[in-house]
């Protein structure tokens, strides 16, 4: 199999000596060629590259979310198809969501174990993926969330702290969630985003949304958040939003999206966080969030800007991907 290796020298969890063990590894089994990102958006111009010439079968994506991201929205700026490469991912980033999400040891030798044996025994799944359109930006993929409001403000500020070289970890995310929600007093009390979901009343004041294509949403440490735990790369979105952000409600939120994932005992599956505040819908195909002012905007860890206006659609068996 003709393979493509784009590689992000600078995942935060793997040394330059842990990718040579690496592509030493899939060089086993695969015909294959290395290609390391140079700049933001790199990875996309790579994967775009390799499924337009059809010179590979197969790109793997080394590093985090966001690398895996622009290998997607490459892969597939012409959209879905059978002649679209297929996918692997070996994380390096600091969470990995996406690759946890598929199953895969958070371990990048480990998770190269696991898509050599699926390779030998042929083993590839076809996923779901969301899509964003908003004007002035491309249309953009995405492979487990998308924010709008609170969310993505917390990932603007982060975004901000590692381009002044800060090393992005679990508790600077949560450190910066508790400075902006000290700092977003008036928005607390009443969001400026709307959500508009056709065959249901216009959903109004929310002080942020969060869009799902996968479940977990992300993870702290070892342990698993589920804003919208029946999410999957079988179905289409999740939309979870809160209208009012009081420091008792939002307590009682937290803990609700970090208890067990696990059915009841009669077998129900588990049930999301829930509350007078808090907005939910699972399985849409098509929604749109709507600000009054331009409000943060961020998909797959990667914030894009203030927008006015962004519409969802889920786009199931986008992908294949090797697992």
């Amino acid at each position: 199999m003709r393979a493509l290796l784009v590689v992000n020298h600078k995942a935060t969890t793997t040394s330059g000596r842990t990718r040579d063990v690496l592509i030493h590894a899939l060089r086993s089994d695969l015909k294959l060629d290395v290609a390391e990102t140079q700049y933001r958006g790199h990875a996309r111009d790579l994967a775009r590259e390799a499924a337009q010439d059809g010179s590979v079968d197969l790109v793997v994506a080394l590093g985090g979310d966001g690398t895996v991201n622009e290998v997607v929205n490459g892969l597939l700026t012409h959209g879905p198809g059978e002649k679209v490469p297929r996918l692997a991912v070996v994380p390096g980033g600091s969470t990995n969501v996406f690759a946890r999400a598929l199953g895969l040891p958070n371990d990048p030798v480990e998770a190269t174990g696991v898509l050599l044996n699926a390779l030998d025994h042929g083993r590839e799944r076809p996923i779901g993926l969301g899509k964003a359109m908003t004007e002035g930006l491309p249309d953009r993929w995405f492979t487990f969330t998308a924010g709008y409001g609170f969310d993505a403000g917390v990932v603007g500020r982060v975004e901000a702290q590692r381009n002044a070289g800060r090393k992005s970890t679990h508790a600077l995310y949560v450190g910066q969630a508790i400075r902006h929600y000290f700092t977003q007093r008036e928005q607390r009390r009443s969001g400026p985003v709307a959500l508009e979901l056709p065959g249901h009343e216009r959903v109004p004041g929310l002080v942020m949304a969060i869009v799902s294509n996968t479940s977990p949403w992300t993870f702290l440490g070892n342990r698993p958040v589920y804003p919208s735990p029946l999410a999957s790369f079988d179905t289409d979105l999740d939309v979870f939003g809160i209208t009012r952000m009081t420091a008792f409600g939002t307590a009682r939120t937290i803990r609700q999206i970090l208890r067990s994932h696990t059915p009841s005992a009669d077998g129900a599956p588990p049930a999301g966080p829930s509350g007078k505040h808090v907005v939910s819908y699972h399985d849409v195909r098509h929604f749109t969030l709507v600000s009054e002012e331009p409000a943060p905007f961020q998909v797959d860890g990667d914030h894009l800007g203030d927008r006015s206006r962004v519409s969802f659609t889920g786009v199931r068996r986008a992908l294949r991907v090797i697992v």
